[in-house]
């Protein structure tokens, strides 16, 4: 996920929301958004760690990681019946074969176990938020590294005044800075209770996890919001690790979509990390 990745991302994403303000300009989908009704919270354990749990097809380290054939719906729920505090779907479709349309499919999947989705895209503009919320889904992610300050608060306060949550996501210290920033900005706002600050330890040049990148950033996380561990996270081993230093969440994705049994693996996560998280009280 190079500089050039992001940049290639961006663009295909503008790309994407022109293309679709042609076929629905944004006075209508606000209305669709605002007469959707409203959308599951995401709501944490009082264990102290929970999981997101991911539906992706594609990715580009990785390559194939499921059929568009398989049956969505059945997957989101293991995820949702093991536990899963959240489910993250792909809608980017040129690298993740992802759409909107598998976001709606895991919103109604889970509608009656009242588990919240998260658009996971490369945002640029509050359109997109609203698709997001006109589909259904509770949340959103941001990527810090793509947007400026102007475009990030846009698209913070678009999703917060539709009472989404935003999971910002960072890759370094300045990332964290201006996360930092944005949330202390919001404090005491309304829907300020609705950010979340992630760090994703994968090297944007190599598309390698960077080991010791959560615990070393982990320190750097804003106070007064919860902290998602993002990629590197495979195992038991790695979610009561993630747990241990810090972080309330760990969203999982690759090692999930190549399980036989991922319920079997999301429940074996939350109790690792709940255990490390319940030591680390004594």
């Amino acid at each position: 996920m190079s500089e050039t990745f992001l940049a290639e991302m961006a663009r295909g994403s503008r790309a994407r929301v022109r293309e679709a303000k042609r076929a629905v300009p944004e006075a209508p989908l606000f209305g669709q958004a605002a007469s959707t009704p409203a959308p599951p919270p995401l709501q944490r354990a009082a264990a102290g760690f929970d999981l997101i749990a991911e539906l992706k097809l594609r990715s580009p380290a990785a390559g194939v990681l499921a059929d568009a054939a398989e049956d969505l719906p059945v997957r989101v729920q293991r995820y949702a019946r093991a536990g899963a505090a959240a489910v993250s779907v792909l809608t980017e479709p040129s690298r993740f074969d992802g759409s909107l349309e598998h976001l709606k499919v895991a919103a109604r999947a889970l509608s009656a176990a009242r588990v919240p989705v998260m658009r996971k895209d490369f945002l640029v503009d509050p359109y997109q938020i609203l698709e997001a919320r006109a589909a259904g889904a509770s949340g959103v992610l941001l990527i810090l590294r793509m947007l400026d300050d102007a475009e990030l608060a846009a698209l913070t306060d678009c999703a917060l005044e539709s009472g989404l949550f935003a999971l910002l996501e960072a890759f370094d210290e300045p990332d964290l800075e201006r996360a930092g920033a944005l949330v202390e900005a919001r404090r005491g706002a309304t829907g300020a209770a609705l950010l979340l600050v992630g760090v994703n330890c994968r090297d944007l040049a190599t598309l390698q996890v960077v080991p010791g990148r959560l615990e070393q950033l982990a320190p750097r996380l804003p106070a007064h919001v919860a902290r998602v561990a993002e990629s590197g996270v495979t195992s038991t081993a790695d979610a009561a690790r993630v747990a241990a230093a810090g972080y309330d969440l760990a969203l999982v994705g690759s090692a999930l979509m190549g399980e036989g049994d991922p319920g079997r693996l999301v429940a074996a996560m939350l109790a690792a990390g709940r255990e490390a998280r319940a030591r680390g009280r004594r």
